[in-house]
Formats: C-alpha cells, structure tokens, sequence
C-alpha cells in the first residue's frame, strides 16, 4: 500500500466535478467505450483462486506490499504474499468476483504481458480459449455494524474502461446499504481516485483524513527486504 494513499468516503453529496464548458464540449470519442464482453459476477469467495488473484493483481500493478521507503516509491508491482491474500479472502466481509472466457482476452495483444506475469509459474491455462478466468475483484472490510472500506478493486488491462469496475464497485456499496451500512471509505491512490469518484466517493463530509501508521515502519521495510 503506497504511503500517498488518500481515502475518499462515500457521500450522498453530488461529486465536486467541474462544471463542463458549453462552448468547448469534450469529442465524444473519448466518451465511448466498448462493450464488455459476456461476463458472470459472483460473490462466492471459494470460487476465487488466490493464485489466479494473486496473478491478476500483478497483472494490473496493484500490490499489497510494504512500499513506504521515504523518496524512493516503488515503480513496480509485487507480488502480494499468497498466504495473507488467502487469509484476506477468508476474513472480507463481501468479496466480488468477475469471470470471461479467455479468449476475449487474447484479442487485446496481451501476450508478452501474461508471460510476464506467468512468470510465478502459474499454469492458468491461457491457451484454452473457453476457460473461464478470473478477470475482476474487489472486496470490502466491516465491523458488520456502522463502518466499512472496500479494497483491491482490480480488473484485467485488456478489459478495462468497460465498466466492469463500477458494477464491482455498485455490488459491494448495494449489500452494504441492505445491511444499514453507509459510511464506506476507499484507500486509493491519486490515479484510482477518478474512478472512485465516478462511482459515487467524495471527500469526507466529516473533513476527516486517513492516517496511516508510520513508526518504526522503515525499520521493518528494510528487514522485510533482506529477509
């Protein structure tokens, strides 16, 4: 989790986007997007393989790994450790899960890209056109009573911009406001926030801010390191 992480919270508010220009109105091009392609949502998690997540996540240089090493913040992904990604599954309170066939992932020139991540030594079958693979995942955190944090939305670069991500997103906030649950916060970097606001996060009404704990941090960064 990168240290410039922000928290945008969940507000009834309108979004504070600026108000478009009539005489300059943006090219439509930019507005369309292609359709998905036919996809399943579930929200079982043992139907989640934490390696093939793990592999996705990598895919989408989204990573869980200590990353607080003052000036110096990592340009690539790690890895997230497989055994804390299963015991996250395990304790999330919702858990999000979108699947395709493989082959509308291979029209999108993602070779090289896959074989770099099949480089943990995953076999997930890119070959076989119809298998069904793991393409998005988000979940979400809860005291069951009044707060919860949704985290690790993610979804396959070749899908992306399709609208996959809201639905992943519109899923965890629904079960949460059915559950009486409405104050929801995000940890996202800069570049997510754009997305989050499009799915209804604002800066928190309270004026709150998220803090994360920093001591003896580093210390623990360069053991993890040399380990």
């Amino acid at each position: 989790m990168a240290a410039s992480a922000k928290v945008a919270r969940l507000t009834t508010l309108a979004l504070f986007s600026p108000t478009p220009n009539p005489s300059s109105p943006k090219p439509t091009k930019h507005r369309t997007r292609a359709p998905p392609p036919p996809i399943s949502i579930s929200m079982d998690p043992a139907l989640v393989d934490p390696a093939h997540l793990q592999a996705l996540m990598l895919a989408c240089g989204h990573s869980c790994a200590l990353r607080l090493s003052p000036g110096q913040p990592s340009s690539r992904a790690e890895p997230v450790d497989i055994g804390k990604l299963r015991t996250a599954l395990a304790h999330s309170f919702i858990v999000v899960s979108v699947f395709c066939g493989a082959r509308y992932l291979t029209d999108a020139g993602e070779g090289e890209e896959e074989q770099r991540f099949l480089g943990l030594g995953l076999d997930l079958g890119l070959r076989r056109q119809e298998e069904r693979r793991l393409v998005g995942f988000g979940r979400a955190v809860s005291d069951l009573g009044l707060t919860a944090s949704v985290h690790d939305v993610v979804v396959h670069p070749s899908l992306q911009r399709r609208g996959i991500g809201r639905k992943i997103v519109d899923k965890i906030t629904r079960v949460l406001h059915s559950r009486g649950i409405f104050d929801i916060s995000a940890l996202c970097t800069e570049k997510e926030r754009p997305f989050f606001e499009d799915c209804g996060f604002g800066d928190d009404m309270m004026g709150s801010t998220t803090m994360l704990y920093t001591r003896n941090v580093q210390m623990l960064y360069s053991r993890n390191l040399h380990k």
